[in-house]
């Protein structure tokens, strides 16, 4: 009989909440967070009710401003941004180092609300939180030579993105950019993360770091946020639907850019014999879920290893650990080790039952399916947002398993039987981030390689965002604007010579580094 299990001594939310009244009461109130705009934290927009996908009790919620006041907020960035581009570089230095000690001072607190708020794994939350430390430290230690020559923009650089790493992608984005001169604005994503990006920004701004934080519909600030002239950059992560419409504002303007956007990344098995070492790395892939941009939800496996693959696989995904981030069995005993807990939200948790329920009505062989008696919960615990594994062979084509990033633990598998079949089915989604071709001979994949349309191809082995100077970006239609990391994230938030060309996806050119 499984034991009965509690919550870890000192973890719940509302022990989270006091402790960000006591370390940033000016961006906290008893019930609500604050917006940061014009350098003062304020008590505006509508504060919208939320609930922690780790059980569906109450959090805070984002205080989200109309229109007007968003383009006011944008309007004073422009000032702090005219200000800030102005100071010395060993002055930003200083600030953003200054940073960073205080986020490492709060680590534990930044990764708990990670927990609450989009449900990581305590592992993985403080690997989001240590990995925007860590990210960042690395050009404050670096950055003069990515900096010669060049300046700042002639506006603060908006950042819209996903709720999925508000720490090594946002808080990590926003410091590069302020580092490099440039004043910076956030918009808390809609589905979660804003009090730990609340915290993480009162944080930066103590330290004299221009950052602003506003809440909203991204329809209703978009014409602040998007396409405001005071604007100097978008960068935006998230789905294609949304990026579409911002990629197509930013080109109308001409504004400089950086979108990242999803795509169907694919792992594909030619030729392969080296079992052990998929059935490894296969409980990894499911790290938070696989709600990761580069996620590897498709495997493209040659027919006739099929019967090899599933010996693999199976054995492996079904040791994946699901369940309450925060359950133990003895108040004091270690934060329980996890694979994943909730997606971010009842709805998409219902959104991918159905989509798998539809997908098997319509021909999907299911060949793994978790049931919730295996995982870790509370007595009486609401799981309404918990999706556990599942594994089915050829989605058919109607269904959006079959070319769609299903962000969420759920693996799709098609079987092929020629090279052109192979790379067809990788190719499906017209463009990924990653992608991994294993095959047994090298110059197979490196003949197959080029062909897959992903920026990152790997050997036999995931690839991933990366981080210090490992550069990023997406082919097809998974990116739009200037490819990031290193030196390139630099690059995209300065001004260099006049005509240069920027490596990245464009409307009217495309220039790989």
């Amino acid at each position: 009989m499984a034991p009965t299990l509690t919550l870890k001594t000192g973890t719940s939310w509302p022990d989270a909440w006091r402790r960000c009244l006591a370390v940033a009461p000016e961006a906290f109130r008893d019930d609500r967070v604050l917006n940061l705009w014009n350098g003062a934290w304020q008590e505006d927009g509508r504060a919208l009710p939320a609930v922690s996908p780790v059980d569906g009790s109450p959090i805070a919620g984002p205080p989200r401003l109309d229109a007007t006041t968003a383009h006011r907020a944008v309007c004073a960035a422009l000032d702090q941004h005219r200000a800030w581009r102005h100071l010395p570089l060993e002055g930003r230095r200083a600030r953003v180092a200054a940073t960073l000690d205080a986020l490492t001072e709060h680590r534990g607190l930044l990764a708990l609300l990670l927990v609450w708020e989009i449900g990581k794994p305590w592992r993985l939350a403080q690997a989001d939180v240590d990995r925007a430390i860590d990210g960042v430290r690395w050009y404050v230690d670096g950055v003069e030579p990515m900096l010669a020559g060049r300046s700042p923009l002639d506006g603060p650089v908006s950042n819209i993105a996903s709720w999925n790493y508000p720490m090594s992608v946002l808080v990590h984005a926003l410091l590069v950019q302020a580092l490099a001169g440039n004043a910076v604005i956030a918009k808390t994503p809609t589905d979660g993360g804003v009090a730990c990006l609340t915290l993480a920004c009162a944080l930066a701004a103590r330290e004299g770091v221009p950052v602003t934080l506003v809440s909203g519909s991204g329809g209703e600030l978009s014409q602040a946020l998007v396409r405001a002239p005071e604007i100097g950059c978008v960068s935006f992560v998230g789905g294609r639907d949304t990026g579409a419409a911002v990629a197509t504002a930013v080109a109308d303007l001409g504004k400089r850019h950086v979108l990242e956007q999803e795509g169907l990344n694919t792992w594909g098995i030619w030729n392969y014999s080296d079992w052990d070492t998929l059935t490894a790395v296969i409980p990894k892939l499911f790290d938070y879920g696989k709600q990761r941009c580069t996620a590897y939800p498709r495997f493209v496996v040659q027919r006739h290893l099929f019967d090899a693959f599933l010996a693999a696989y199976l054995p492996a995904v079904r040791t994946l650990r699901v369940g309450h981030p925060l359950a133990v069995e003895q108040p004091d005993d270690p934060y329980p080790q996890l694979d994943f807990g909730p997606v971010i939200n009842a709805a998409k948790a219902k959104e991918l039952q159905d989509q798998v329920a539809e997908a098997i009505d319509r021909g999907a062989v299911p060949l793994h399916r978790a049931t919730p008696d295996d995982a870790r919960f509370l007595p009486g615990q609401d799981t309404s947002a918990y999706v556990q594994p599942v594994t089915l062979l050829n989605p058919p084509s109607s269904s959006p398993l079959h070319h769609a990033e299903p962000f969420g633990p759920v693996d799709t598998i098609v079987l092929v039987d020629t090279e052109a079949e192979l790379l067809a089915a990788m190719n499906a989604s017209n463009g990924a981030l990653v992608a991994t071709l294993s095959t047994d001979d090298r110059a197979t994949y490196d003949r197959l390689a080029p062909q897959i349309r992903a920026f990152k191809v790997g050997h036999g082995a995931p690839r991933s965002r990366g981080d210090r100077d490992e550069l990023f970006g997406g082919l097809g239609a998974s990116w739009r604007g200037a490819f990031v990391g290193g030196d390139l994230l630099v690059r995209a938030v300065t001004r260099g010579p006049q005509g240069e060309r920027l490596p990245g996806n464009f409307p009217e050119y495309q220039l790989l580094p």
